[in-house]
């Protein structure tokens, strides 16, 4: 009966979550309890920069270690987006006030950096590096307090706050830098309610911490390893000379609040985006660009279609039928199956794969199961679903491959399975072993890469080829019109029917759809920030699948109409044509959002985004394709042909 309480309390949990509460947590997901005087162990995570795009290991730079250093055993999405978890030295106990302590080493003898470790830390400080640790699992965060543009009088009193994930190594001042060697750490807990009699329990609800640079000389220590703070004012930064050894403390002090924050609604700081207006801005952007395009759809197709099939079927006008024109003319074309039938079939196979993942991923992340709390969920779920996903994907291949008179199934399958996959690993390994060669903690080791290629010929090959088999084998999609032995020849083209004009003019519609949380995406992937806002996301992603699905039946009928019967192809380049729009919004981020200067980096920027192009160009293409393919059986079962 208990259990069955419990699940309802998630149910409700779900259900608040959805109702647009913003506080949620993962069902299953069990807060930790502490008592005064438990250890809070602090981790290490990694060292990021939006500067370099490479992650790097905690214990990659000087810092104190611990007697035994444990790391901790990491989920698939963790190695690949480069965490890797550690523990580090700090002791800290929960409600329990440290004014200042030594962090390794006594106090009579400092650290003492070698001129290659002070070289290392001067780089990092330059390409800007930020420091990322986790208490109880939460992220520790920087306070940043500036006044927002309001009246003068009202600055005074009211100050904007926001948090920066992480915290920064150190920074320059000129050409010198200064390593952030204090670290004061705020912690906020929740009391709970517990029975009158019982020890108080306490929550970890916030992570913060105020880094500074303070002198060796400035740092007053004793034997017993604590030391005192210098006054705000008289005190000098902690420099780092790169071309001599340096001496330094590592210190910290730590300070506990109470927090009305309840434990649920702990993330609420990190993920609280500034701007929901802008989504809302967004969607409702989305949604008329989607009507704009429902009404012309429906004006100009339905209302020319319904008067092409009325003229068609008129049977007694025999002489204007002799010189009829459009569509009608090319039925006896329109089926012929297209060039290379078993590379379509693959590529649109390789899409069903990727829109049942995306939808299926988006769509759970939404019910709040792959927060950001469980660190490289979100990564994990889309890496097993894309191969679960195959069987899918090699059923819709088959069957399409049956019905454009494909016969060699078994190297179609072959096809499915490995053609797309086999272009991102291929680009992966490339990207990959420029990141070994930074010796980055970005680099998937070995072991990881033998296991995701055991997962792709393992669980993915055989899934499609179980789906293409099955779907060879049923009934091919049923053409409405008998295709003629001789093919017809094509009129001269006008140069709006060109390819690219389609991709163009077909691209704009649902790239504008979509393009402002684009924006949000490009920022999360690659400026470290957490992307959390799934609802809209599913928004997007509903009117994006509607707007590619009209656009490409407009596109289509044009072509037909203009007595262009060669579709198939076509009508999958031009549907992926946002794509394009992608890879323009890509380079523009490039050069104005980012500041990325170094080969490497750039290299790996490109890489990562061609891959998001071509994989979003599989998605779209393959929406506007069976949109596309639903539409033209349509209309061709509409009319009476002799």
């Amino acid at each position: 009966f208990s259990f069955l309480q419990e699940r309802l309390r998630y149910m409700l949990l779900l259900l608040l979550f959805l109702h647009g509460a913003d506080s949620f947590y993962v069902p299953g997901v069990a807060p930790i309890n502490f008592h005064r005087n438990d250890p809070v162990e602090i981790k290490a995570v990694k060292l990021t920069s939006s500067r370099t795009q490479l992650p790097y290991e905690y214990y990659s730079l000087p810092f104190c270690q611990p007697t035994k250093i444990t790391y901790k055993a990491e989920n698939l999405g963790e190695v690949l987006r480069g965490d890797r978890i550690v523990n580090t030295p700090f002791q800290v106990s929960m409600n329990v006030e440290k004014k200042c302590e030594v962090l390794c080493n006594l106090p009579n003898k400092p650290v003492t950096l070698t001129v290659e470790q002070s070289k290392l830390i001067a780089e990092r400080i330059r390409e800007d590096y930020y420091v990322h640790l986790i208490a109880d699992n939460l992220p520790v965060a920087t306070r940043l307090e500036f006044y927002s543009n309001r009246e003068e009088e009202e600055k005074k009193k009211e100050k904007d706050v926001q948090f920066e994930h992480g915290y920064r190594l150190g920074f320059m001042d000129g050409n010198k830098f200064y390593l952030h060697n204090h670290l004061s750490f705020i912690l906020y807990y929740h009391r709970e309610d517990v029975e009158e009699n019982q020890e108080p329990t306490y929550r970890v609800v916030r992570f913060e911490v105020i880094p500074q640079s303070i002198k060796l000389e400035d740092l007053k220590a004793d034997e017993k390893s604590m030391c005192t703070l210098p006054e705000a004012t008289g005190s000098a930064p902690q420099e780092i000379d790169p071309s001599k050894e340096n001496q330094l403390l590592f210190t910290y002090s730590v300070h506990w609040e109470e927090s009305d924050i309840k434990w649920a609604s702990r993330w609420d700081t990190y993920l609280t985006m500034s701007d929901v207006q802008i989504h809302w801005f967004s969607i409702i952007n989305s949604v008329v660009v989607v009507f704009f395009l429902s009404g012309i759809l429906s004006m100009i197709i339905i209302r020319t279609l319904r008067k092409d099939i009325a003229n068609y079927n008129k049977e007694d006008d025999i002489e204007d039928t002799m010189e009829e024109s459009g569509w009608k003319l090319v039925h006896g074309d329109v089926f012929r199956p297209p060039q290379y039938p078993m590379i379509l079939s693959s590529l649109l196979g390789s899409g069903i794969q990727l829109f049942c993942m995306i939808l299926i991923v988006i769509f759970v992340a939404m019910l709040g199961m792959l927060s950001p709390s469980s660190r490289g969920a979100l990564m994990t779920t889309a890496c097993f679903l894309f191969m679960f996903m195959g069987v899918f994907g090699g059923f819709f291949a088959g069957r399409l491959y049956r019905t454009l008179k494909g016969h060699r199934w078994k190297k179609g399958a072959f096809c499915t399975a490995t053609l797309y996959p086999g272009v991102v690993f291929g680009i992966c390994f490339v990207l990959n072993c420029f990141i070994w060669g930074k010796h980055s903690s970005g680099a998937v080791p070995f072991p990881t890469m033998v296991a995701l290629l055991c997962m792709w010929f393992g669980i993915s090959l055989p899934l499609v080829y179980l789906g293409y088999y099955f779907g060879f084998r049923k009934q091919p999609y049923d053409n409405p019109v008998r295709t003629n032995q001789i093919p017809r020849q094509i009129p001269e083209q006008r140069w709006y029917m060109n390819k690219f004009v389609g991709i163009l003019m077909a691209g704009i519609l649902p790239f504008g759809a979509m393009f402002i949380e684009l924006f949000f995406i490009f920022s999360a992937i690659w400026e470290n920030q957490f992307y959390y806002l799934f609802g809209f996301l599913f928004l997007v992603f509903i009117i994006l699948v509607v707007s590619c699905s009209q656009i490409s039946i407009v596109m289509v009928y044009f072509q037909l109409c203009a007595e262009d019967y060669r579709w198939w192809w076509r009508t999958f380049l031009v549907s992926g044509g946002s794509a394009f729009y992608v890879l323009i919004y890509a380079i523009f981020y490039f050069v104005n959002k980012l500041d990325i200067v170094e080969f490497i980096p750039s290299l790996l920027y490109f890489g990562y985004t061609a891959l998001m192009v071509l994989s979003f160009w599989l998605l779209t293409g393959t929406i506007g394709f069976y949109a596309a393919y639903m539409f033209v059986r349509k209309i061709y079962a509409a009319v009476k042909i002799d």
